[in-house]
């Protein structure tokens, strides 16, 4: 390690620990620089050269090291409608150009900076949607190229964003962290004697009402181009008749401030129309092929004072857009041209979902190429996971999951992307993490969600069934499924991950959850009473009342206390904390007992059998004995051929179904599960042409009407918790130990697929697995890297191999297996 001074330390670590490996040296301090290297000693003695340098920086870590006030535009708005953006501009003189700058900011709001004119970084919606109440997170840019010798110009543009926007379903709620929006922005310079200036702005802020006359997440943005001057965060600008915003002491800001630790929302990707139609009302209807979350982008010409709306859609129903599953999400952008040549916009303060758009009032008689763009919007994560597979809708169903995943990653994991929601609901992350943090390097995004999650945990240890907790109507007491995403969300971080960081940093809450859940259990271990949302969405659920299921939600509460229970058990064991993983244990045994004295019969059938009771019984490993979990999978089995192989589950089932059945030995079951096209199944979607996982299985119905229920999303992950099967199953991936340094590889080859592969790019790096069957022979092909070691275990009992580091080969013919087992 060598710092900016040019000393260097060097530290040897001991073991053969790859990955996460613990910090040698002492703890960075505020704005430390580094350059890092290592080199690798083997156990022959063999040392590699020293790796390239890689920069660290820190940057404000203790609270005291932000001297700089909250500047306040606007104290108070109107609770009438959405409120326009403000721009604030400080102006500051240097003699000589700096050796480097940083810009340090945190919001009340969400904002974006320019210094002279040009943009500062490349981040949306920042600082984001944490639980303000407790933490703001800040974001910390290198200015260095923008600031110049002689005169400079700060400028940001404010707008309410989570924090004062109306958030929120049933009719939301009003400046729910505030009345006001505020930004705190601290410049600091290094000369070239190696000094630090912190750059007086506060007494130099300017405001004025910006050119977006009105924006909110949920309605749209109004943008009035006549009210614009590039000049305005340029030096030298003429702002004499802009006012002095309010400047507050930091100190009247309670939460605490800490630097992200995830990737920002960016502009990932533009899509361009496949489909383009010129409708009788004048409006220009597009379609861009994909369901989305972001905005559209436009270029053209018009005159002065023209107005162009843009109206978004997810789908159509009877020819039109189709917004009333948008409930109070209006979804409408307006521009007003300035008249001024071409002209380039779109909005920056508000997000939609939407596959469909429709122009009112497009200048031109007709829509050029390149036009008008979709801009795809998320948390900018870096893909680690892939999944290839010969039948086409199932490959749509891998895709379509990925797209939601996307779409509902937009700075924190929300439920869907479109309506008067978009909140992080705990249940759906929970079901669907393993998924998630296969495909997309997305621990940054839960680290973040997780610190909100302890944020907003009470003091009994309960939690809300959405973080950040807006309360609009929803029931604030916990549900089990949901509050579990306090233990089972980290877990799943330190299976695929293998970060012990964030059982440490999580322990409080996961131990506090369960805690919370066995109070609320009767004395002989079982849950019968408290609010439980239970097995959500079942097929039969009527669409006035979703959780109307055919499963117990008390055994399902139960069933999940076992689970956290025994995670947090082990948790405690990673942690050295032996009291605690004794403590939790008995908690799990004791649960375990209520369960089978409630649940199960002396026949080791189950009270009120359903899919999803077996199938939780299945796969949490309820039943006493390997027999009766054996009788259980036959049980399955038999009721979904019953019911003809449609979804037979909701929320709590339908993600470990196919596992429940696989693990039981009735493969053959499950894929007929998976590759069903009627309603409700995975691929009926897929028939009705969708692009993401959707809310209902039914959100659509056969006639291409929307369901009529008050809760209808196109664009929903949950339901695609799923792919987790189809990547460890059916293509056969899975870690058997904390961040893959040891992985299975077994694939479940069955029904029509003849073909799969996936890939998945962990810390050691790329883990590959691709098989290939046809009527004379199945052939698999695994790629393990340096650091990790495999069990292959081939189809159709023909033996486990172990395998290091390398490419190997394993070929089966056919006819040398038993018909019985095929």
């Amino acid at each position: 390690m060598t710092d900016r001074a040019g000393r260097t330390q060097t530290a040897r670590i001991d073991g053969n620990d790859q990955v996460l490996v613990g910090w040698p040296f002492s703890p960075l301090s505020s704005r430390e620089s580094v350059d890092v290297s290592a080199r690798v000693t083997l156990s022959d003695g063999t040392t590699s050269a020293w790796s390239d340098p890689l920069r660290i920086e820190t940057g404000l870590l203790r609270r005291d090291d932000w001297t700089a006030g909250l500047v306040v535009p606007s104290a108070e708005a109107p609770r009438t409608g959405p409120r326009g953006a403000w721009l604030l501009r400080s102006q500051f003189d240097l003699e000589r150009a700096p050796v480097s700058a940083r810009l340090y900011v945190t919001a009340q709001g969400i904002y974006r900076a320019e210094i002279n004119g040009g943009r500062v970084g490349d981040d949306e919606l920042a600082p984001g949607w944490t639980s303000y109440d407790h933490r703001l997170r800040a974001q910390a840019y290198d200015v260095t190229e923008h600031i110049v010798a002689g005169g400079n110009a700060l400028g940001f543009e404010l707008a309410d964003g989570w924090f004062r926007g109306n958030i929120g379903f049933d009719g939301g709620l009003w400046d729910f962290y505030g009345s006001q929006i505020g930004i705190v922005a601290q410049l600091e310079l290094v000369g070239h004697d190696g000094s630090v200036r912190v750059v007086d702005l506060d007494r130099g802020w300017k405001s004025s009402p910006s050119a977006t006359t009105a924006t909110a997440l949920y309605e749209g943005e109004n943008y009035d181009a006549r009210l614009f001057d590039r000049q305005w965060s340029s030096w030298g600008f003429d702002d004499s008749l802009w006012t002095r915003p309010e400047v507050r002491d930091l100190a009247t800001v309670a939460a605490r401030i800490e630097h992200a630790v995830a990737e920002p929302v960016r502009q990932i990707e533009e899509l361009h129309p496949t489909a383009v139609d010129y409708l009788p009302n004048g409006r220009i209807r597009l379609d861009f092929g994909q369901n989305i979350s972001g905005r559209l982008a436009f270029t053209t010409t018009g005159p002065a004072g023209h107005i162009l709306r843009f109206h978004h859609a997810e789908v159509l129903e009877d020819n039109e857009l189709a917004v009333r599953p948008l409930r109070r999400a209006t979804s409408v952008d307006s521009y007003v041209f300035s008249g001024h040549g071409e002209e380039t916009w779109q909005p920056v303060f508000t997000i939609h979902g939407f596959r469909y758009a429709e122009l009112e009032g497009w200048p031109q008689d007709s829509l050029a190429p390149d036009a008008v763009r979709a801009v795809v919007l998320h948390t900018d994560m870096d893909r680690t996971g892939w999944f290839a597979v010969d039948h086409p809708q199932l490959q749509q169903l891998h895709d379509n999951t990925v797209w939601s995943m996307r779409d509902n990653f937009v700075d924190l994991p929300t439920d869907c992307p479109q309506r008067d929601e978009r909140m992080g609901w705990t249940g759906d992350i929970q079901v669907f993490a393993p998924a998630a943090l296969f495909l997309y390097g997305s621990g940054g995004v839960l680290d973040s969600w997780l610190r909100d999650v302890s944020d907003e945990q009470g003091a009994d240890g309960s939690v809300p069934n959405f973080v950040p907790w807006v309360p609009c109507g929803f029931p604030e007491a916990s549900s089990a499924v949901w509050g579990d995403a306090a233990t089972v969300v980290p877990w799943t971080m330190w299976e695929q991950l293998g970060d012990r960081g964030i059982l440490a940093q999580q322990y409080p809450s996961m131990t506090g959850w369960v805690d919370h859940l066995a109070r609320r259990a009767d004395p002989d271990g079982a849950v019968r009473t408290g609010f439980a949302l239970g097995d959500w969405l079942d097929p039969v659920a009527p669409p006035e009342d979703p959780g109307a299921a055919r499963t117990d939600r008390y055994l399902v509460t139960t069933a999940y206390l076992v689970r956290s229970a025994r995670i947090a058990a082990e948790t405690a064991e990673i942690l050295d904390d032996p009291v605690a993983a004794v403590k939790h244990a008995a908690i799990a045994q004791h649960a375990l007992a209520g369960f089978r004295k409630e649940w199960v019969l002396p026949s080791r059938e189950l009270v009120g059998e359903s899919p999803t009771a077996l199938a939780l019984a299945i796969c949490f490993d309820l039943f006493e004995l390997d027999e009766h979990r054996t009788r259980a999978g036959s049980r399955l089995a038999e009721m979904v051929a019953e019911g003809g192989y449609v979804i037979p589950t909701g929320f709590v089932g339908t993600p470990i179904i196919c596992d429940a059945l696989a693990t039981t030995g009735h493969i053959d079951a499950a894929y007929s599960l998976l590759l069903q096209t009627e309603c409700p199944s995975w691929l009926y979607p897929i028939t009705m042409g969708a692009t993401t996982i959707w809310e209902r299985w039914d959100s659509m119905l056969p006639d291409g009407q929307i369901n009529p229920g008050d809760m209808t999303s196109f664009n929903h992950y949950a339901l695609g918790a799923v792919v987790d099967f189809l990547h460890r199953s059916v293509a056969g991936l899975a870690p058997l130990e904390p961040g893959y340094r040891r992985v299975r590889v077994a694939p479940l080859p069955g029904a029509s697929v003849n073909a799969a592969s996936t890939r998945h790019d962990s810390a050691y790096g790329p883990i590959e697995v691709s098989w290939r069957r046809d009527d004379d022979n199945f052939d698999l092909v695994v790629h393990v890297p340096f650091g990790v070691t495999a069990e292959v275990e081939l189809p159709w009992s023909q033996g486990v191999s172990h395998v290091a580091a390398g490419r190997h080969e394993f070929h089966i013919p056919i006819q040398s297996i038993s018909h019985s087992v095929l």
